[in-house]
């Protein structure tokens, strides 16, 4: 088979992948998120210019072109040439960039991530192996990775924004383990049945396998994979207790665990009423002042800066909901904030939220972490704001905590105390709170797409998305409404 240098990391990791593409394709999973896709061709395309003038082989569905007209390119003396195309025996590659000077070649791999990792030093290694089995003199590999500790000024720096790094004697020195793994993965995928490889570590890192649910049918329902994601147990812990023939939640019952993990498991493997402790929950919510806010973020997070004083990565508010009642038995009213998609949200955002919280009151977040960091951010941003979002921060609550300390657990939470689970536990049959009536935006990854994608939609689509985008984080906030005034009638 032809292997692409894509094809090549998905075969190292496991040549069972492979194989299922060619075989039984119906079955893959599509893991893969436009929005990510979106930022990966970004950063790609915005590090094309950080050695200087380039020229650009286009994408054609025809390798042999791209092949062509690196071919004709490269006659060249001295150029800088990206998605220079190679096949050396079946073996294709597209280098993000490319340099020649005189008889020299030097390699740039793009990457959106701010650490060198071993698949990415694979990736390198892989187009080392073809262009220099082709007979080019390669003088230097490199990693073009991100910068963590860089801030944006008024004009985004590509110079600060990337980092280079040489690679070149950890690629030289995987020469004969790419060559061997060249020749294993095509050994697998040109088996006739299906390669007897079962699940491992590799289904999990470096990425999550789209054929999981496939090679995992077989498993009970209730098995080692599915267990509650907040109990502690890694990946790693999983996966070697599976080994070691631990798979069904009452084979983990019998191990040595955490009285958190016997809980939730006690309450998975048997019928059993919720557990409500009165006392705790009656302190907290005996804590409670009004007028009390209920408030809810939503934010993106982007490998590129997007406006001045953000770094990489770093999580940029665009949205609020403010549920709030002035007295205990008040009218509950409602605030609410949604950037435009296109401009800098975070200052227009900020003027609301300090006019629409008064100040030293009480203000309830779900997870409140999250929440201070996002105003502490605020604050460090807009010195005339400061004193009044860090007011708002140091009067916030955590509506978490009866949930996460236990005060109250029931078996419909499934060991977990997000929003998401408490919910529908505490309110099995209510429509108007259940997050899958919503449309279009379901939970905080939906909200994030859905901000970056706004700018690309036309005036009508818009409108609907943004106004998707409000009811969802208005559930959130009167999610919590109702979540106190169902804890308040369990201490009755």
């Amino acid at each position: 088979m032809k292997l692409s240098k894509s094809k090549f990391i998905s075969g190292l990791t496991c040549p069972k992948i492979l194989w299922l593409d060619n075989n039984k394709k119906e079955y893959k999973e599509d893991l893969m998120n436009e929005v990510i896709l979106d930022y990966g061709k970004e950063v790609g395309s915005l590090a094309r210019g950080l050695l200087g003038e380039f020229i650009l082989v286009e994408f054609d569905k025809n390798l042999n072109n791209m092949i062509n007209t690196t071919n004709e390119l490269l006659k060249e003396e001295n150029i800088i040439v990206c998605e220079a195309s190679f096949n050396y025996n079946d073996n294709f590659c597209s280098i993000d960039i490319l340099k020649k000077e005189k008889d020299e070649y030097y390699i740039y791999e793009v990457k959106s991530s701010g650490t060198l990792k071993d698949i990415f030093i694979n990736d390198v290694s892989y187009q080392y192996y073809v262009l220099t089995k082709l007979g080019y003199n390669v003088k230097q590999a490199n990693l073009v990775t991100l910068n963590l500790n860089y801030v944006r000024d008024e004009e985004l720096d590509i110079n600060k924004l990337f980092k280079i790094n040489d690679v070149t004697e950890s690629v030289i020195e995987k020469q004969q383990f790419i060559e061997e793994n060249i020749t294993r993965i095509n050994k697998v995928c040109n088996e006739e049945n299906e390669p007897d490889i079962g699940i491992s570590l590799h289904c999990f890192k470096p990425y999550p396998c789209p054929y999981f649910k496939y090679c995992s049918r077989n498993l009970p329902k209730d098995n080692i994979f599915t267990l509650p994601g907040n109990l502690k147990f890694s990946i790693n812990k999983k996966v070697d207790l599976y080994k070691k023939g631990i798979i069904t939640y009452d084979d983990v019952s019998n191990q040595e665990l955490d009285n958190n993990t016997k809980m939730v498991l006690d309450y998975e493997l048997n019928d059993k009423p919720d557990y409500i402790d009165k006392e705790h929950i009656k302190e907290f919510i005996d804590t409670l002042t009004y007028p009390l806010y209920y408030l809810d973020f939503e934010t993106f997070h982007s490998p590129i800066p997007r406006y001045p004083h953000t770094k990489v990565y770093q999580q940029v508010p665009f949205q609020y909901s403010l549920h709030f009642m002035e007295t205990k038995n008040g009218d509950l009213k409602h605030r609410e904030f949604l950037g435009d998609g296109i401009t800098d949200p975070r200052r227009l955002l900020a003027e609301h939220l300090v006019y629409d919280i008064k100040q030293n009151c009480m203000v309830m977040a779900y997870n409140m972490e999250f929440e201070k960091g996002v105003i502490k951010s605020l604050a460090d941003t807009y010195p005339d704001l400061h004193d009044k979002l860090m007011n708002i921060y140091d009067h916030c609550v955590d509506l978490i905590v009866p949930f996460k300390n236990k005060y109250y657990y029931s078996k419909r939470m499934e060991g977990s105390y997000s929003i998401k689970y408490v919910l529908p536990a505490l309110f099995p049959n209510e429509p108007k709170l259940d997050y899958h009536n919503l449309k279009q935006v379901h939970n905080g990854e939906e909200a994030q797409d859905s901000y970056l994608l706004l700018k690309k939609k036309k005036f009508i689509p818009r409108l609907i998305l943004r106004h998707n985008m409000l009811k969802y984080c208005g559930l959130d906030t009167y999610a919590m409404v109702m979540i106190h005034k169902k804890l308040e009638e369990l201490i009755k």
